[in-house]
């Protein structure tokens, strides 16, 4: 993985807490999952946006794996979450997928993230507007690929921590 091209004035500038990195095939993806798995702890919240086909599950895959999860990390579309035991003494992982889901919290009560959060860590694809509630401090992953006829694997990846949690985590390690 290299740093990412320079910051494109027509978005928000990076806050000093953010690192973009670019990523050129999926395992540098499921790397990069596991490198941030090491930065992650029980009750953390990390929110994933990207393009259908961007590398979120890919990127969660290798969370599992960094984590030390039970089971295989797959795309929780169609069961909206998957809880993943820890396979030693860290934090179970719960991997979200609201795509499907058309509301905010409210509708997201049913799945007890908020009962879940301080003993695990949450994954959810697809969650902005929809999660930001159940904590300020959060980690937001963007992915961005190209988009239409293409084989390009080249993704920029753009890690954000917000609230007092991430103020002091170095993000730049992610880049190694």
């Amino acid at each position: 993985m290299e740093a990412a091209a320079p910051h494109n004035p027509a978005e928000p500038a990076p806050t000093a807490n953010s690192v973009g990195l670019t990523v050129t095939s999926p395992e540098q993806m499921r790397e990069l999952g596991r490198r941030l798995a090491k930065l992650l702890r029980a009750g953390d919240l990390v929110l994933l946006s990207g393009e259908l086909g961007a590398g979120k599950t890919t990127l969660t895959r290798g969370l599992g794996e960094g984590l030390g999860v039970r089971g295989a990390v797959t795309s929780p579309t169609f069961v909206i979450a998957r809880v993943h035991p820890s396979l030693g003494d860290g934090p179970p992982l719960v991997h979200v997928d609201a795509y499907r889901l058309s509301g905010g919290l409210d509708e997201m009560e049913d799945l007890d993230l908020d009962v879940s959060l301080p003993e695990s860590v949450i994954v959810v694809e697809w969650g902005e507007g929809k999660v930001e509630e159940l904590t300020e401090d959060r980690l937001q992953v963007v992915i961005h690929r190209a988009v239409g006829d293409t084989t390009d694997e080249v993704r920029q990846v753009t890690v954000t921590g917000l609230g007092e949690r991430w103020t002091t985590t170095d993000l730049t390690v992610l880049s190694a």
